[in-house]
């Protein structure tokens, strides 16, 4: 999947860890993505914790999206910061899914919380 995802790697993020129901992906921001007040722009670390939101959800090969999301951003992020976006699942009936991601800087302090909702439709993740 991250092989195929465009945004992952123009923003250059790692997948350190993905598992079902478990994944921890990381990128360093950039003066590109910052905006008019010199911080990263808040789209930006969405963008971050959705994608842990989807390594998690598809990490067991069997295709789920995103139904809803939503975030709290309560810290600013600087050019130069490697942020972590680290999502769990924290429930689970059927075919929905609901995940919890955190932001963190290196120095452990919370940039943003995200719940997210997933919902998995079938078949493998894997097929181009």
């Amino acid at each position: 999947m991250h092989a195929r995802d465009n945004v992952a790697h123009e923003l250059e993020m790692s997948i350190d860890r993905a598992e079902p129901g478990h994944a921890i992906v990381s990128m360093t921001v950039t003066e590109e993505m910052t905006n008019g007040l010199d911080v990263c722009h808040g789209g930006l670390l969405f963008t971050l914790a959705d994608t842990a939101m989807a390594h998690a959800a598809n990490a067991g090969d069997e295709r789920s999206f995103a139904t809803t999301a939503s975030i709290e951003w309560l810290l600013p992020a600087r050019i130069g910061d490697r942020l972590v976006a680290t999502s769990v699942v924290v429930a689970q009936r059927g075919r929905n899914t609901v995940h919890d991601i955190t932001v963190t800087n290196v120095a452990g302090d919370t940039i943003a919380l995200v719940r997210g909702h997933t919902l998995t439709v079938g078949g493998a993740v894997t097929e181009p």
